[in-house]
């Protein structure tokens, strides 16, 4: 990615059939900021974080579990997932999201 100009974020990842795609936009020891594309059905299983996480839609929609309460976000929306607190998502229809850990 050029940091020298602004970039528009859902356009810096694409799809992969029946995939989920990551991209590193920056990480240090503070945390890090990822870029993921989720194809409709993908999922990430119930687990942990050390660290709080924030995520936000940039296109599409999915559904957060927090503590096994669902949450379903779209595009522009965002949720704080805090640290060691169990959550899950699912793609119910192709979408992409920024996720940013925080280490503190």
């Amino acid at each position: 990615m050029d940091f020298s100009q602004a970039i528009t974020l859902k356009d810096s990842i694409g799809y992969a059939a029946g995939a989920t795609v990551s991209k590193i936009v920056t990480k240090n020891k503070c945390g890090s900021a990822t870029l993921f594309s989720f194809d409709k059905g993908q999922t990430l299983s119930e687990h942990t974080a050390p660290f709080d996480a924030l995520v936000m839609v940039l296109e599409g929609t999915c559904e957060i579990s927090l503590a096994g309460k669902p949450n379903v976000l779209s595009e522009g929306q965002m949720i704080l997932m805090p640290a060691h607190i169990p959550h899950a998502l699912e793609a119910t229809e192709a979408f992409k999201m920024m996720l940013i850990m925080i280490r503190a």
